[in-house]
């Protein structure tokens, strides 16, 4: 693939396939837009971990949760937030790994999704995931 050029994956967000040849700097780790989808799989593929989110004014997350996560992005190695537009409500919170997806929906009333629920489920799949053997070129930047 060359640098720049666009890709549509049939199943996004990505978590493999065609990419960029150049990932994701290490920094930032959070971003206001959504990042070029093909340099973050070539990141996934280097053992990265991706926080997507349906923004709050789209239905999605509200910002308590959002900065939460935030943080958690800013303190590990290579976890990254980033909004995705075209999650929907049942998949707000979408976490990505090389090969590896998980979602969750935004839920209402007391089937919310908290800050600290999102932390934990967050968490998990980042001590699961981030900078592991899933990744087939582990240990290259930013890992």
């Amino acid at each position: 693939m060359s640098p720049g050029q666009p890709y549509t994956y049939k199943d996004p967000p990505a978590t493999s396939g065609y990419h960029d040849p150049s990932p994701l700097p290490p920094t930032p780790k959070v971003y206001d837009t959504q990042p070029p989808e093909t340099r973050a799989v070539h990141s996934l593929e280097h053992g990265a971990v991706f926080i997507y989110y349906l923004p709050e004014g789209d239905g999605g997350l509200p910002k308590a949760v959002v900065d939460r996560l935030a943080a958690i992005a800013r303190a590990d190695r290579a976890t990254f937030l980033a909004p995705y537009p075209a999650l929907t409500s049942e998949t707000a919170l979408t976490l990505t790994a090389w090969n590896r997806r998980q979602s969750c929906p935004v839920g209402g009333g007391t089937d919310a999704l908290s800050p600290s629920n999102a932390a934990t489920i967050v968490n998990g799949f980042v001590t699961a995931f981030e900078c592991t053997w899933n990744a087939p070129e582990n240990g290259s930047t930013p890992c």
